[in-house]
């Protein structure tokens, strides 16, 4: 993994880069919000959960079951995996082995892979130094699971975004439904609770909240936006010099 485009504020640049840690569950909104904050801060975005389903992608297409450890651990450390970010119009893309994978990953059979894939610590220390790397030379926004905890834990500004499960499952399924799939409630909101419960039961970084980390609840925020601007004030607050678009 290498390419990482470079727009952060030079005021920041100047004295040392600033980093906003996005944990949080599945379905709660986190990329939405990590985005929407990097473009009105200026900051890269970086997607850790699309590294996670790139080599949950590479698993799934070699066969092997998410379960397979040795065989995974085998492929990680055959060097035959290689993934890249890039930038394009101010979105991340993701390569693996060259191959622009960037809507690939976000087929839904592909959320088991990646979540399966997480588990392992070899996977994990695979990503870890890219992600790191990252923050050290960029200003930087980045949302996962344990970004707090274990990838930037002396992060500017962390932020542990939540809502319930109920919530989550209702957003998630008027989206899929908005877009004409025939879709169950109760079968997503299974799938949520089984995700949390897997998340924040595994042994390699299991979901949690950074002990310094800002609790922002958006179950009842009415929008996104809604969700933005309660972030940008918690922002302020640690970083009252930051400069907003």
């Amino acid at each position: 993994m290498s390419a990482f485009s470079h727009d952060s504020h030079d005021k920041y640049k100047k004295i040392s880069p600033v980093s906003i840690a996005i944990d949080g569950p599945s379905g709660a909104g986190k990329s939405s919000l990590a985005k929407n904050l990097a473009k009105k801060l200026g900051f890269l975005y970086l997607d850790t959960g699309a590294l996670y389903r790139t080599v949950g992608l590479y698993v799934f297409e070699a066969g092997i079951g998410g379960y397979e450890t040795e065989k995974i651990e085998a492929c990680i450390d055959s060097k035959n995996i290689k993934i890249d970010v890039f930038y394009k119009n101010g979105e991340q893309k993701v390569f693996l082995n060259d191959r622009d994978v960037s809507e690939k990953i976000r087929e839904n059979n592909i959320s088991k892979y990646a979540s399966d894939v997480s588990k392992i610590p070899k996977v994990r220390e695979f990503l870890l130094k890219t992600q790191k790397e990252a923050a050290e030379k960029n200003n930087i926004i980045m949302d996962g699971r344990d970004i707090g905890t274990v990838i930037l834990p002396n992060a500017s500004v962390k932020i542990f975004l939540t809502s319930s499960s109920d919530e989550r499952a209702r957003r998630r399924y008027e989206e899929l439904t908005g877009k004409g799939k025939d879709v169950d409630y109760n079968a997503i909101l299974k799938e949520i609770n089984e995700r949390d419960l897997q998340d924040s039961s595994r042994d390699a970084a299991p979901l949690k909240p950074a002990q310094d980390a800002f609790i922002l609840d958006n179950s009842d925020c009415i929008s996104p936006v809604d969700t933005l601007n309660k972030a940008l004030n918690i922002i302020k607050e640690r970083l009252p010099d930051v400069c907003i678009r």
